[in-house]
């Protein structure tokens, strides 16, 4: 990627179907391969394979009540996330995933922009009480990235995927998600 001034200042918008390609390449080297291994959010230790796919990218993108958000620095995509609302006990909770940011990039700020950006869409936008997400519990670091923004382990565990592809091969057999979760 070209080096753009970071007094250039950041922006946000929506993901279109052309974006597709770009965010598949983000997402993947943020959390697969040796490339990855430049920031911390790699997952290359214990997954190998896709992190994810054009069709499930595109998908996302137009889906009713989702939005992948992308954040541009003259025009450079730096980092993207998905959000979506859902309902949850009649209430409106949003979710919060496939969070990459270039892995060049992390630890400079620009997550911290784009978490803050996907909470304000789900509280101011679409109502939502609480943002959750799913995180592999063996990411420790992670998920005190988590914490230290408002974030707390609900103790609701969810099973990898073992088996389906489309979410990475393990190289371990001890994965699992926990449940974070923000009150907005």
């Amino acid at each position: 990627m070209s080096a753009v001034a970071e007094s250039t200042p950041v922006t946000f918008r929506a993901a279109a179907t052309a974006d597709v390609p770009a965010i598949v390449s983000l997402v993947e080297s943020a959390y697969r391969g040796d490339v990855s291994k430049q920031g911390w959010t790699t997952e290359a230790d214990f997954l190998d394979g896709q992190r994810t796919d054009p069709d499930s990218v595109a998908d996302l993108i137009s889906r009713s009540h989702s939005r992948v958000v992308l954040a541009e620095r003259g025009g450079q995509l730096l980092c993207c996330c998905h959000v979506e609302r859902l309902q949850q006990d009649g209430r409106n909770i949003g979710y919060f995933g496939m969070f990459a940011v270039d892995p060049g990039l992390q630890g400079g700020g620009v997550g911290k922009l784009v978490l803050a950006e996907a909470e304000r869409i789900a509280k101011v936008e679409w109502n939502c009480e609480e943002m959750q997400m799913t995180v592999i519990t063996i990411r420790d670091s992670l998920i005190a990235w988590y914490v230290r923004r408002g974030y707390v382990r609900t103790g609701v565990r969810k099973p990898f995927p073992y088996g389906d592809a489309r979410f990475g091969i393990p190289r371990r057999d001890d994965l699992e998600f926990e449940v974070l979760a923000k009150a907005l």
